[in-house]
């Protein structure tokens, strides 16, 4: 796909042996496999499933959030996501990757995922209330930490304020989100029905901070249009999502690689890590089976995790997300001193680039099976593609893995003992029953 590419010779037994590659049986085998989960996804999608194929191109509320962001700008200074897990990752993951192209003077973006007291009086004590504006994403409109959040800073603007700076993003009909929007007149967005949390980044979920801090969101949906169209009619051998899932699954089955390590070769990447790794693991992780996610970045983490993973147990596949160009360039100043006088004349990309080859040669001559998503730059259509590739190949291996890769049973069980603790109504009987059990932890 232009723009965006995904090379694999790095999982194969000829690059890093057969004990730890794959054969060219090994690949034949789990193509022939990814077909089948292919055929599967399709029908359903055909069916009318897998919505968030369709949202590139449905482009919910996309004039509403247009005219939003347009309302406030230049009056907006601070713009506050409140949400958790998939109402965060990928406002982050959009924001960290393009805000490079962002207008100058745009809204700085704070995402308050976590409810740590410290962090949010901090933000609360260092904002504006006048020219801060806020949305509070919630499917259900009943998530424990974002209400609290809702409740928190609807106080802190006040009654003046809140009616016109407190925005929300929750279900189209039903839920305590929806009522309080009606009851005080605040602007809303709607999360669609048949999209999970994590894969609702192309929703009002991710797009409503992404407009209101000028990112460039046409080319994001553009690019993730034309990603859709290619992961549903391409043929397994030549589709990246099949490819992905397809290797990913067979070397962890088949070779025991059960941690599967993103290697950002960006900044700008980063936070498609954190995106990912919340997609992977909710997703997959279910009834003993799925890998384990982890994010690194580097030169960075060629400091803290490398050795690990050239001379450590062998069950990793590492993905490098690399970017072929920056959009900034920073020459490296001429010295004569004898330990610097090599990077002399050349780029801070070059050291970067050759960093990165470096780590990826090392890591095939111990024999650690790789695969690298190639970004030609880190652009909004491109960040759009590699969106759909991966849901895509999450819904694949969904099929291989044989679970069902849209619900998250595990995370439910912590949040109903949560909701014990806190005596939330229809909870509150349970209290002593969670803290007994709890009491097993202490000595």
């Amino acid at each position: 796909m232009q723009g965006l590419r995904l090379e694999t010779a790095g999982c194969s037994a000829e690059v890093v042996g057969e004990e730890h590659g794959l054969t060219a049986a090994d690949r034949e085998a789990a193509l022939a496999r990814g077909a089948e989960a292919l055929d599967t996804v399709r029908s359903e999608f055909e069916a009318g499933g897998h919505r968030f194929l369709r949202l590139a191109d449905e482009r919910i509320q996309w004039a509403e959030i247009r005219e939003a962001a347009a309302s406030i700008e230049g009056r907006c200074s601070d713009f506050v996501v409140c949400g958790i897990g998939g109402s965060a990752l990928g406002n982050q993951a959009l924001d960290i990757a393009l805000r490079g192209g962002a207008a100058d003077g745009s809204p700085r973006l704070h995402i308050l995922d976590n409810i740590d007291p410290e962090r949010l009086a901090l933000a609360l004590d260092t904002l504006d209330p006048e020219t801060t504006w806020a949305v509070v994403t919630s499917k259900s409109g009943s998530t424990a930490e974002t209400m609290a959040e809702y409740l928190i800073l609807g106080a802190w603007l006040g009654e003046d304020l809140v009616a016109e700076h407190l925005w929300v993003t929750t279900d189209a009909a039903a839920g305590p989100l929806r009522a309080e929007a009606a009851r005080l007149g605040l602007r809303s967005f709607e999360v669609p029905d048949g999209v999970g949390g994590r894969f609702s980044v192309l929703t009002p979920v991710g797009l409503v901070s992404a407009a209101v801090c000028g990112l460039d969101v046409e080319g994001l949906l553009d690019g993730a249009s034309a990603a859709s169209a290619a992961c549903v009619s391409l043929a397994a051998e030549d589709n990246p999502a099949v490819l992905h899932a397809a290797l990913h699954h067979a070397l962890d089955t088949d070779k025991g690689k059960s941690i599967h390590v993103q290697f950002a070769y960006a900044d700008a990447l980063l936070g498609l890590g954190d995106w990912y790794r919340q997609l992977l693991a909710e997703s997959i992780g279910k009834q003993g089976h799925g890998p384990t996610p982890v994010k690194a970045l580097g030169p960075t983490d060629q400091h803290s995790q490398v050795q690990l993973y050239v001379e450590g147990p062998h069950d990793k596949v590492f993905t490098f997300l690399t970017a072929s160009t920056f959009r900034s360039k920073v020459p490296i100043p001429e010295s004569d001193l004898d330990a610097a006088s090599y990077l002399g004349g050349r780029d801070l990309a070059d050291l970067l680039h050759a960093e990165r080859r470096g780590t990826q040669v090392a890591l095939l001559d111990a024999g650690r099976p790789q695969m690298e998503i190639v970004f030609d730059a880190v652009t909004a259509p491109n960040v759009g593609s590699y969106l759909i590739w991966m849901e895509t190949s999450i819904a694949l291996m969904g099929q291989l893995y044989g679970v069902n890769a849209f619900d998250q049973p595990g995370v439910e069980a912590g949040k109903i003992a949560a909701f014990a603790l806190m005596e939330r109504d229809g909870y509150a009987d349970r209290r002593a029953e969670i803290e007994a059990r709890g009491a097993r932890l202490r000595d």
